[in-house]
């Protein structure tokens, strides 16, 4: 006999609440055709058998007579120990409703006996248990989740972690800090798809593969013109959704579920290389000029820069917006990327996977925060009112925009480094930024002492893109070009060992089935 023990559940609900007494019963001897006799009379479905201590050894369905029937048995001569299924899981009467229903549904039971210190009290059926379909739909396991899956594992990942506690991140087995510090953005490209870092050979082997994936499928350039004219003022982040729609469709990328990983890769690579110039097109073309094409001879992050200036930035500008690509290619399963596999799970093609993505990075409280993070600065705007002004936002409570950050619970790694990034390219605005931080953490030390609050990834990026010259509403779209990256790596790999995404909700409204009032 195999007993589920008992359980503390949250759930009010348990099968004591619903289990029916008192039990009809058999014992292993009897006849068949007596105990189908008991159930008829009882009006039941089933009969509980019991051995000499009075304890479950078995449970005579109505599926069980069926059975004996079809195969010829004397229902007057067979005994219930011969049909009976034996050894049934048994249940305590304050085992929760939840737990029971999933014992019933995983095991295709109909039937569990309630034992309660060694004695048979009760029974519950799958028909007992149907009757709270309010609390769920059978069949699915209640999971308590928190609010916004914070803390819960949804998959198996090679591409890399983000080790909030320790202040840490990697792309697959490398420091992403590390990574940034040494290697360049298509270094870090092709250790994502293609799982390790290339050698010099295999760097210009993928280099010359990007670069030849960056330029607007022919035909496209009068649409990117519309788009760009249609929402001015608004920035390329919207518009950028559109166009890699149809790049998608242009280049005919076909459903992630019929390719292959090389058609995959391909589709992956090309519309990561092409999305830097998608964006550097819409800007320019909001602004009434006309798009730069992209440039062989320059590097992704180079080449961004030219597309967007239509000037060859300086090699240490452009060092230092490639440095800010590589720390925000991949973060995590972050809202985004998530997005991305959910979308790519259902066998969509990688177009729509980094479009929804992309819809889920607009939101201020994902990717649209470094502009916000300068708005702070200027607020301030220099270092002599830096004290009064911050000490105001601390005693208020206010949310201090480019501070604090979901899973980082010290330094955000990404932004000790752009904070070097942004004091080597000089500046008030730098310094400014620096004094500010250094301000923060003391006067929450002073007037909050234990809550502890550090610059994440978008206080500093804001400071080193605005140095590099790009503009904030180029902000949100410039982490979209290296965090298509990213997204991108995250769909070759949930193609990879592929399943759906798809997770329940627990209803909480009226109990169902209400009656349907009829209008007269």
């Amino acid at each position: 006999m195999d007993t589920i023990s008992r359980s503390r559940t949250s759930h009010p609900t348990q099968v004591a609440d619903l289990m029916s007494t008192p039990v009809v019963t058999a014992s292993p001897g009897q006849t068949i055709a007596s105990a189908a006799d008991a159930m008829v009379l009882a009006g039941v479905g089933s009969v509980v058998v019991v051995g000499d201590p009075g304890l479950p050894v078995g449970i005579l369905t109505e599926r069980d007579l069926v059975r004996a029937s079809a195969a010829g048995a004397d229902a007057r001569a067979t005994t219930v120990g011969e049909w009976m299924t034996a050894a049934p899981h048994v249940v305590a009467p304050d085992v929760s409703i939840d737990v029971a229903l999933d014992t019933l549904t995983r095991r295709g039971y109909r039937h569990l006996p309630v034992v309660d210190d060694g004695a048979l009290v009760g029974i519950v059926s799958l028909r007992d248990l149907l009757k709270l379909a309010s609390i769920r739909p059978a069949g699915e396991a209640a999971i308590d989740a928190p609010r916004g899956l914070k803390g819960v594992v949804v998959t198996d990942t090679s591409l890399g972690d983000v080790r909030g506690a320790e202040g840490f991140f990697h792309y697959r087995q490398h420091s992403a800090v590390e990574l940034a510090e040494k290697r360049t953005l298509e270094d870090v490209w092709a250790l994502l798809v293609d799982g390790a870092l290339p050698d010099a050979a295999g760097r210009e082997a993928f280099a010359a593969e990007v670069r030849g994936r960056r330029a607007l499928p022919d035909g496209l350039v009068d649409l990117v013109r519309e788009v760009a004219l249609a929402a001015p003022g608004r920035g390329p982040l919207d518009g950028l959704r559109t166009v890699l729609s149809a790049v998608a469709a242009a280049e005919g990328l076909r459903p992630s579920y019929d390719l292959g990983p090389s058609e995959l890769r391909r589709d992956a690579v090309r519309i990561a290389a092409v999305t830097p110039t998608v964006v550097a097109a819409l800007h320019r073309l909001g602004r009434g000029l006309e798009p730069v094409a992209p440039r062989p001879d320059l590097d992704h992050a180079a080449n961004y820069l030219w597309m967007v200036d239509g000037e060859e930035p300086a090699p240490e500008v452009a060092r230092a917006v490639e440095q800010y690509l590589v720390l925000t290619v991949d973060h995590g399963f972050n809202a985004s990327t998530f997005t991305a596999r959910v979308i790519a799970s259902t066998g969509a093609d990688l177009g729509a996977a980094v479009v929804g993505a992309l819809g889920a990075l607009s939101g201020p409280l994902h990717g649209g925060a470094p502009s916000r993070a300068l708005d702070l600065l200027d607020s301030i705007g220099s270092p002599e009112r830096a004290p009064e002004h911050i000490r105001t936002l601390v005693e208020r409570g206010e949310r201090i925009m480019g501070f604090g950050h979901a899973v980082y619970k010290t330094d955000d790694p990404r932004s000790t480094l752009l904070r070097d990034v942004a004091v080597g390219l000089g500046g008030a605005r730098a310094e400014l930024a620096v004094e500010v931080e250094r301000l923060i953490v003391d006067t929450l030390a002073e007037v909050k002492p234990g809550r502890q609050l550090y610059a994440n990834v978008e206080y500093y990026a804001g400071v080193v893109m605005e140095a590099a010259g790009i503009p904030p509403e180029l902000f949100t779209p410039t982490f979209a070009v290296s965090r298509v990256i990213g997204w991108t790596a995250n769909v070759l790999e949930q193609a990879t060992d592929n399943r759906i995404i798809r997770p329940s909700a627990r209803y909480v409204g009226p109990p169902p089935p209400q009656p349907v009032p009829v209008v007269a």
